[in-house]
């Protein structure tokens, strides 16, 4: 059996913390985990902002409300699931990813939770486990499964090195460069005729 594992933000979803410091006018927040490969070191630099602007999780959910997946990618992702399971591995929040799962016609989603005060304030963040889309995808592979993955980001190349095929996704170019041997893509269709190809192959 196969399985392909996906990013979500910037994959399939524009990058939530992207909107989200257009709409505040935050340039701080434009920093993603394509730029930042020690996701606490991020996160905790986020929350920071969000405390110090005395901004809460509905403001966020509010930005999160008015996006729309990526042109294609809704297509993209029925055509994949017509062929095989898909599932998104994430380092978003449960908290922001219903209204963006809703619009891919609900994905299978794993993904962490954000940590919140009385007052809707975000105070911390639960990891679903440490390196958990690489511990997902090994998971995977124990139970049998023959596993093909892709993402944009630092915090993929673990699930991409340890699938057993995969491939960068809209990678920026300092990935691409550090990451010279692995196949990077930036259309649907052409990330699908590669999936097609694994698909073939297993």
């Amino acid at each position: 059996m196969r399985l392909v594992c996906l990013d979500l933000e910037g994959v399939l979803v524009p990058e939530i913390w992207i909107a989200f410091s257009q709409a505040t006018g935050i340039p701080e927040l434009q920093r993603t985990t394509r730029d930042e490969p020690d996701y606490d070191k991020l996160m905790r630099f986020r929350l920071g902002i969000l405390a110090e602007n005395g901004l809460k999780l509905a403001d966020i959910q509010k930005v999160i409300s008015g996006l729309e997946p990526l042109p294609g990618a809704a297509d993209f992702t029925r055509l994949l699931r017509e062929r095989t399971q898909l599932v998104i591995l994430s380092d978003t929040f449960e908290q922001f990813a219903k209204p963006l799962m809703e619009k891919l016609s609900w994905p299978c989603l794993f993904c962490n939770t954000l940590e919140t005060g009385p007052g809707g304030e975000v105070t911390g963040y639960r990891l679903r486990q440490k390196d958990g889309k690489r511990q997902a995808v090994m998971a995977f592979k124990s139970m049998g499964l023959s596993v093909f993955a892709a993402g944009d980001s630092f915090n993929d190349l673990s699930m991409i090195h340890e699938a057993d095929s995969g491939c960068l996704f809209r990678a920026p170019e300092s990935i691409r460069k550090e990451q010279a041997g692995l196949a990077c893509f930036d259309a649907y269709d052409d990330l699908l005729s590669h999936i097609d190809g694994f698909l073939r192959r297993t």
